[in-house]
């Protein structure tokens, strides 16, 4: 439900576009990983994923499940809340073992948060968190790189301003875009597993702020 009502709503804030790399695949039971750099984001990425015809559970930030509307739609989902610094959180892989196991797809956000920075540029991923790996490595599961951008031209910065943004966004209707890498079989130590991914998401975050002529993107 949540992936179709994002299919929904995100044409009406932007303008979404979405590529693959040529040996992309999202098979059930894979892991996604994506890059995490505003409130918007997640919605997009689902969009994008389902116009592939993907809708996989959402590990988030347990506070969602507080929010009004959103909270049961993501229980009823069976979406998996992430208690952060908490003795629940371990309890979250276990979640999403399960949910591979059971050839569901999950898309994790590795980074942990979101970027503190209060422009709406773009920028590469941020330091990658240990669950990834861990969960990789636990349940074999190939992990698909996924890059988005544009997410910060819809809400970023202060509370003022990511209201401001979401309220002007159906007007201004800002590009979007998604792509989506080839999978991976991570191996070695967590380390090794870890700088891997977050290699294969910036690229993928890479290609899809290019096609937004963004900057930080085109630079290197």
């Amino acid at each position: 439900m949540l992936s179709r009502i994002a299919d929904v709503l995100v044409p009406a804030f932007g303008r979404l576009s979405v590529t693959t790399d040529p040996d992309a695949t999202l098979a059930p039971g894979s892991i996604i990983a994506a890059n995490h750099t505003s409130l918007a984001d997640p919605a997009i990425v689902l969009a994008a994923l389902r116009r592939l015809g993907a809708e996989p559970v959402v590990m988030a930030a347990a506070g969602l499940w507080r929010v009004p509307l959103l909270g049961r739609a993501l229980a009823d989902g069976g979406h998996i809340p992430v208690f952060r610094g908490d003795q629940r959180a371990a309890a979250a892989l276990d979640t999403a073992a399960e949910a591979l196991e059971q050839g569901r797809m999950v898309l994790i956000y590795a980074e942990g948060g979101l970027p503190r920075r209060k422009d709406a540029a773009e920028a590469a991923p941020g330091t990658f968190r240990s669950g990834l790996a861990r969960l990789a490595e636990r349940t074999g599961a190939p992990v698909v790189p996924v890059g988005q951008a544009g997410a910060r031209r819809i809400t970023s910065g202060s509370v003022a301003k990511q209201l401001a943004g979401l309220a002007t966004a159906p007007l201004r209707r800002p590009d979007l875009h998604v792509h989506v890498g080839a999978p991976l079989q991570l191996t070695g130590d967590h380390q090794l597993r870890t700088t891997w991914a977050r290699t294969a998401v910036t690229s993928a975050w890479r290609t899809a702020a290019a096609q937004l002529g963004e900057p930080a993107a085109l630079a290197v």
